[in-house]
């Protein structure tokens, strides 16, 4: 669908909206019908940025300046909004997540990890990583994270942030220390076994 028809769409949903919202002060909203309305404005709205930001991309800007925009990296733009071609094949890569359950998944594993119960955790870890991620990789691990901000206080707030990076589906979860945010990020493969788990800073891309 084109940008016109598409944002035209967005504007009769946020209209609809605004009105539901400011109906008479007598009769309650139907709040169920708001949410319902409010998520088909969100899909349009994403629908609309999507097309905005291809076009900008075909005007010659930068996925730095798209960036800065949208106040993420310039990999974090083109994670969400790029057209990677797949090199073994020349095709467009498959970006779906298939793993209905990977935050979910993704956040038991990580405790099972900080809380010290690795042989619950090692069940979930493909070859590679079983053979790596050793106690004492753990350990040190751990310990460098400590270093930088200190004990491990909870979770943070937010979702974990799941998305399709070329054959694997990655989670990122956020993390609460006594000095300062962090993020676990967890890694399965088409396998749906964990390819990679790594605690990195907040901004990381």
């Amino acid at each position: 669908m084109p940008l016109t028809a598409l944002s035209a769409l967005l504007a009769e949903g946020a209209t609809a909206l605004a009105a539901e919202v400011t109906g008479s002060p007598l009769a309650p909203p139907a709040y169920l019908e708001l949410v319902r309305r409010s998520r088909d404005v969100d899909q349009l709205a994403e629908r609309v940025l999507k097309l905005c930001v291809q076009q900008c991309r075909d005007a010659g800007h930068t996925w730095q300046e798209l960036g800065d925009l949208l106040g993420v990296t310039r990999q974090a733009a083109f994670q969400r909004f790029g057209k990677p071609l797949d090199p073994r094949t020349g095709e467009p890569m498959d970006k779906t997540v298939h793993m209905a359950d990977a935050a979910e998944r993704a956040v038991e594993i990580v405790t099972d990890v900080l809380q010290g119960r690795m042989a619950e955790a090692r069940k979930t870890f493909n070859t590679q990583v079983l053979e790596a991620f050793t106690d004492e990789v753990r350990g040190d691990g751990l310990a460098t994270v400590a270093g930088m901000v200190g004990a491990f206080e909870g979770f943070g707030e937010g979702e974990p942030f799941v998305r399709r990076i070329g054959d694997h589906t990655v989670v990122d979860i956020p993390l609460r220390y006594e000095a300062g945010d962090m993020k676990a990020r967890v890694a399965f493969d088409t396998d749906e076994k964990v390819a990679g788990l790594v605690i990195v800073p907040p901004d990381a891309a």
